[in-house]
């Protein structure tokens, strides 16, 4: 029998693959003539081969809260999601404004906070923000760039255009989910690809690398990509990127602070490191600086920093404007800095610090998204339509007791994909993480990691909930 789509349900919710009349869009037709080509049984051949080259190539992530094992797959679903060239295009636009706006906020919060006496942003936010880093204030990153790799989450809606739904510019990951499963993808439908013109993702490792590269004025440098270690849960994707690049990858061991320089121990003796791209938190970065109590920072590297000796991606002290209370001033942002609108919208914002705000939120709890702060990773989060009174009640008792600690949003009705369940397709809410890397430019990489709620209903997409992960196709 062959595989077909024409029992798909789009169930009221914008598809991406199908219209609300069952109709194809636009970039799916190739895909769905070829797919229909093929059996059921051989459709899900293919996924499951796919999935055993996930297995085999060691791509997992660890789940801290797991009694039963913490290393997983991360799930694939080989049904692409597929973004047609014009609202790419407007959608890199949107993410080149965004980034260079919020490096300028980066740079003045820590200089002259000229958007704080303006009154754009009430200064007590920034303050209270617990990745508002002290230290940092007067820093001078090289180049004068404090966020070089940064992951900008963005959603649809019932109207199908992307909105952000927050902005990741400490350590983002899932970077090396995006390109394996690229090369998953042209392994399974080779043809597809080919006559589809799927714009390519494959030099994102040399890219990182010439960024990591341009932010260093020294000649020839050395450069390598700091790990907490192999416990965490992106370990695979530090390991990945470190060997792509060709370049080491160090834990705390591996470096020291000596003559004024960090060095890298090696087997010929120490080694001067003129970057580092860290995949550790601000705080546990230096216990001299930051946390006392840190096991995976090195001692003093933040005064080499400061002094030029080193330079680190991204920037320490980037992290304030992930908080996301900051992220609801964004739109304000780049209306200060730019003088623009944002040409991607927020999703409507409540602040529970804000009077009027908290007192809808808690009048309206059961209807809306509540988040933590500093929370990420799908953790410190209430869904409304989907809670009990008891955890609401909790929530409602949280926010009194630190309004500023809380943001909430409408639920939105996530757009939906296709997706392979047993043998058949049906639809799962999806968002993206597109990744921009700025060195010499702002660089928007064309496509991202397409993650997937795949338990049915479920809004929550995050890997370490239950979520997966789909190729994304954007086409020339």
């Amino acid at each position: 029998m062959k595989f077909s789509f024409s029992d798909y349900q789009t169930e009221g919710f914008f598809d991406e693959m199908f219209d609300a009349h069952g109709g194809t869009r636009m970039g799916y037709e190739v895909f769905k003539e070829r797919v229909e080509q093929l059996t059921k049984e051989e459709f899900v051949r293919r996924h499951q081969a796919a999935e055993r080259a996930l297995m085999a190539m060691g791509i997992t992530f660890n789940v801290y809260s797991e009694n039963e094992g913490t290393e997983r797959i991360m799930p694939i679903d080989i049904i692409p999601r597929i973004v047609e060239s014009d609202e790419w295009d407007r959608t890199e636009k949107g993410l080149i404004q965004r980034i260079t706006a919020l490096n300028m906020f980066l740079d003045d919060i820590y200089h002259d906070q000229k958007i704080l006496r303006d009154g754009i942003i009430p200064r007590e936010l920034i303050e209270s923000s617990k990745n508002f880093l002290k230290p940092c204030i007067g820093l001078n990153p090289p180049k004068g760039i404090w966020i070089h790799i940064t992951g900008t989450d963005l959603i649809k809606g019932d109207d199908g255009r992307f909105m952000v739904l927050e902005d990741n510019l400490r350590c983002p990951s899932g970077v090396s989910y995006m390109l394996e499963n690229r090369e998953l993808l042209k392994q399974t439908f080779p043809e597809v690809i080919a006559k589809t013109r799927v714009r390519s993702i494959s030099d994102y490792p040399t890219r990182l690398l010439q960024m990591l590269q341009f932010i260093t004025d020294r000649p020839d440098p050395t450069v390598c990509v700091l790990t907490p270690g192999i416990y965490n849960s992106a370990y695979f994707e530090h390991s990945y990127l470190a060997q792509q690049m060709g370049v080491e990858l160090v834990d705390a061991r591996d470096l020291v602070v000596q003559d004024g320089y960090v060095k890298m121990r090696t087997t010929k003796g120490f080694q001067v490191v003129d970057v580092i791209y860290r995949r550790i938190d601000d705080v546990f970065m230096d216990p001299r600086t930051f946390n006392p109590h840190s096991l995976i920072g090195i001692p003093g590297i933040f005064e080499v920093f400061k002094k030029g000796r080193v330079a680190l991606a991204n920037a320490p002290g980037s992290g304030v404007a992930d908080d996301k209370v900051i992220y609801a001033y964004v739109p304000r942002i780049i209306k200060y800095y730019l003088g623009e609108d944002p040409i991607i919208p927020n999703v409507q914002t409540y602040i529970c610090g804000e009077e009027d705000d908290c007192k809808y939120v808690l009048e309206n709890i059961e209807k809306l998204v509540v988040k933590e702060a500093n929370e990420a990773g799908g953790y410190g989060m209430l869904i409304g339509p989907k809670s009990t009174k008891e955890e609401q009640s909790m929530f409602k008792q949280r926010i009194k007791d630190n309004p500023r600690n809380y943001i909430a949003q409408p639920t939105i009705s996530l757009s939906r994909v296709p997706c392979l369940i047993d043998d058949k397709a049906e639809g799962r809410h999806v968002d993206l993480r597109p990744y921009i890397l700025y060195g010499n430019g702002v660089q928007v990489i064309p496509g991202g990691l397409t993650r997937v709620a795949l338990r049915r209903g479920s809004l929550v997409v995050n890997s370490s909930q239950g979520g997966g992960s789909k190729d994304t196709w954007v086409l020339y």
